[in-house]
């Protein structure tokens, strides 16, 4: 596969939450503005400090996101923590039309979606180097309960060993973020990497 038709196929980027996933597609965006598009989301969260409607995501209600499923308006779409998520068939187009690589954001329930579909992306699993080190991090936001951190710890014990079942193409374990950069953006520039080993799931 050339570097050239992998750059034109999507790039579907999936792992724990607080594996650094935002970190690493905010450093890229800053490296190239022009080059790379993000599939900004659909959900029904509410927006984070910080956080912009059409930005980092569509925050929509409830109500509305029901209705834009009956319109079959999703690639995929995910509840995760009680609120649901959903990529757009628009948002990747819109990407796509200005000549860019789009690249979404996924929960392991959505690439199981997007697999069915014939999006036909690169699927590249973040890991972390070990569910104590996730744990750490979550806890190290401040902004999650104790409660909080053990429901998405198990559902990254899940991600993990839906990955250890070969759903992706690629895995990088970032366990150090300059060397996960450096790994993150030869793959979204369509390079080939040396796959990272999934870390056990006992600790």
């Amino acid at each position: 596969m050339s570097p050239r038709r992998d750059f034109l196929r999507p790039l579907v980027l999936s792992g724990p939450s607080g594996v650094g996933k935002s970190t690493l597609l905010q450093r890229l965006f800053s490296e190239f503005p022009d080059k790379f598009g993000f599939s900004v989301s659909h959900t029904t969260r509410n927006p984070r400090p910080g956080e912009t409607d059409g930005k980092e995501y569509h925050f929509v209600t409830q109500d509305k996101f029901k209705e834009l499923l009956q319109q079959n308006a999703f690639i995929e779409h995910a509840q995760f923590s009680g609120n649901f998520y959903g990529t757009s068939f628009e948002t990747v187009r819109h990407v796509q039309q200005q000549g860019k690589r789009c690249i979404l954001d996924i929960e392991a329930q959505g690439v199981r979606q997007i697999k069915k579909t014939d999006l036909s992306p690169v699927y590249l699993f973040i890991s972390p180097p070990s569910l104590a080190a996730l744990r750490a991090r979550l806890q190290k936001r401040g902004t999650e309960t104790e409660a909080s951190v053990q429901k998405r710890l198990a559902t990254a014990l899940s991600e993990i060993q839906y990955a250890k079942e070969g759903a992706h193409d690629l895995v990088i374990v970032n366990d150090d973020l300059d060397r996960a950069y450096e790994l993150f953006k030869k793959v979204a520039q369509g390079e080939q990497i040396t796959t990272d080993t999934l870390p056990p799931l006992d600790d």
